[in-house]
């Protein structure tokens, strides 16, 4: 939808008035390779995504904070003194949440506002539609309100927007790549220091296609418990080990190999090894983009998928007979599950020349194997957050 019939559909909504309205914009995002490893003190590298949700807001005179979507039937008015004191358990928390959270920095609203949402991302897909809503939130309200719109914070305001209000234990990659992005650059990032740097991602003739399994992530809350907690097992062996140990990612693949048999629990000790591995593919995956080395970063990427399938175990049948029949396309360069595991996405670096046919060909394989329709979004790296000023 354009930011014009945008405009429109909020005037149909709000009716006219003497105030601007302003428009805003978040991206969502992928988790390019680096999977689990945020926890374990190794860097992620995700990407900003080049479709996201805009946000248009005028200001009212009434007191009112008035919610609508073009996603979500739902919709809330809120006078601004009674904003944070009531959850709903509908998608407004997430805008709600950041409030809050301005507040808490002597930032609070205190006029009324209407606000209309309109998302690209599909709900539920794992590419951070409830991220790119706060993130969005967050800067239009900053840059409204006269606040210092520093990206870095934002992300970390709308993490606790997301952890605090909404209740949702999420770590800071969704808010921190989604407020950060640049074109043509993924993030390479360590969660626990925000440490990052921008490291180009330029694709040429080869696009991303994200695929979405639709399967629902039954077991993501319980293995994903456990995973931590075998990773805390290994570590406190490894330890005793290496001193100064903080975790496992410190860890080069040479060092876990000489110390690994000290892990006697077989999972245990091939939870680490992904760990290890992984990271270590993080950190060669960077060096080949700065070459332009497009082939051998899709090699890495299919290595992490069969790592979280044999190693971390998080994979599922629907993720890998979406992994196996992308590998298929001549033009598939790598694929790979992102995300938590147990369903969600695959992502894939596919030539253009190539998209329509893998769209096919892959999609109607996934569904006489599994009886499920796949979903596929091609897309490029995008901006992170940004006001849109002059776009119809």
């Amino acid at each position: 939808m354009s930011v014009q019939d945008l405009k429109g559909k909020f005037i149909g909504k709000y009716g006219e008035s003497t105030e601007e309205a302003r428009v805003f914009y978040a991206p969502g995002r992928v988790n390019l390779i680096g999977e689990h490893l945020d926890y374990n003190g190794g860097y992620v590298f995700p990407a900003a995504l080049d479709f996201g949700t805009t946000l248009i807001v005028r200001p009212r005179s009434d007191g009112k904070v008035q919610f609508a979507s073009t996603n979500f039937p739902y919709e809330a008015s809120i006078d601004y003194s009674e904003i944070g004191k009531a959850k709903t358990g509908e998608w407004v928390d997430y805008p709600v949440g950041v409030m809050v959270e301005l507040a808490k920095k002597d930032l609070p609203v205190s006029a009324g506002f209407d606000l209309l949402f309109h998302g690209e991302i599909p709900n539920g897909s794992g590419l951070s539609s409830s991220a790119s809503i706060e993130v969005v939130t967050g800067f239009a309200f900053l840059t409204l309100l006269g606040g210092d719109t520093d990206t870095v914070e934002i992300a970390l305001l709308s993490q606790r927007a997301e952890n605090q209000y909404v209740g949702v234990n999420s770590g800071i990659m969704d808010q921190f790549a989604v407020a950060n992005g640049k074109r043509d650059q993924a993030i390479l990032l360590m969660c626990d220091t925000l440490e990052y740097s921008l490291i180009p991602f330029v694709t040429g003739s080869y696009k991303l296609v994200i695929s979405n399994t639709n399967k629902k992530r039954g077991l993501v809350d319980s293995k994903y418990n456990e995973r931590r907690s075998q990773c805390e097992e290994a570590l406190a062996v490894l330890k005793q080990e290496v001193p100064g140990l903080s975790y496992l990612a410190e860890l080069t693949p040479e060092q876990f190999e000489a110390h690994k048999d000290k892990i006697t629990d077989e999972a245990v000790q091939r939870r680490a090894r992904h760990v290890v591995e992984e990271n270590q593919r993080v950190l060669d995956s960077v060096e080949v983009l700065k070459q332009n080395d497009l082939k051998q970063f899709g090699l890495y990427m299919n290595d992490s998928h069969i790592s979280l399938r044999d190693l971390y175990e998080v994979s599922c049948e629907e993720l890998d007979v979406m992994v196996e029949e992308a590998q298929k396309i001549p033009g598939t360069l790598g694929s790979r599950m992102t995300g938590a595991g147990f369903g969600g996405c695959t992502v894939s670096l596919v030539h253009e020349n190539d998209v329509e046919r893998f769209i096919r060909e892959v999609g109607e394989a996934y569904r006489t194997r599994t009886g499920l329709i796949g979903e596929f979004y091609v897309c490029g790296i995008g901006n992170g957050v940004e006001e849109l000023k002059g776009v119809e």
